[in-house]
């Protein structure tokens, strides 16, 4: 299953709104930039790629189910739902386990495990911040608490600090 059949199909998805899809598509952009931009194997690129535009998969069912799209919820529910997406697809076992973990952490900020995590965490905050309108304190304490990569570091700085 290639990149762009996965991001078709999470445009696609049930009940996926035009936020849905646009936030999904620009965590992709920036998890893609910050990847590239720190060197990351081609494996690592597919895996960060694909969690990318899968983080938020849970957000159409916690939505109807419990009227809450909070990240807790969505980690809980999408694990499954990835599970689910991937069934009966090519997709390589070793991929599929590693996009469930990670969506099923991806608003989960401690022990962070790998460059693929660290680099989703980043581009969903990058995203994040600018949809919610963070204040600079909580961006600022992103910055000196999570945010590892150069790259994620460099954008942060230059689009909400300077």
């Amino acid at each position: 299953m290639t990149i762009a059949e996965i991001a078709m199909r999470m445009i696609a998805y049930p009940g996926a709104t035009r936020h849905d899809i646009n936030h999904l598509l620009k965590v992709h952009a920036f998890a893609k930039l910050i990847a590239e931009r720190e060197n990351v194997g081609a494996d690592a690129l597919r895996t960060i790629e694909a969690a990318a535009l899968m983080h938020d998969i849970a957000i159409p069912l916690c939505r109807e189910k419990y009227g809450s799209t909070a990240g807790k919820l969505q980690e809980r529910e999408g694990m499954e739902l990835v599970r689910d997406f991937f069934r009966g697809t090519d997709a390589e076992d070793a991929l599929i386990g590693r996009v469930t973990y990670l969506v099923g952490h991806h608003h989960t900020l401690t022990d962070i495990d790998g460059i693929d995590y660290q680099i989703l965490i980043e581009a969903d905050y990058l995203v994040n911040a600018d949809e919610s309108d963070y204040e600079t304190e909580s961006v600022r304490n992103m910055l000196e608490r999570v945010f590892r990569t150069k790259t994620g570091k460099e954008i942060l700085k230059r689009m909400y600090l300077e």
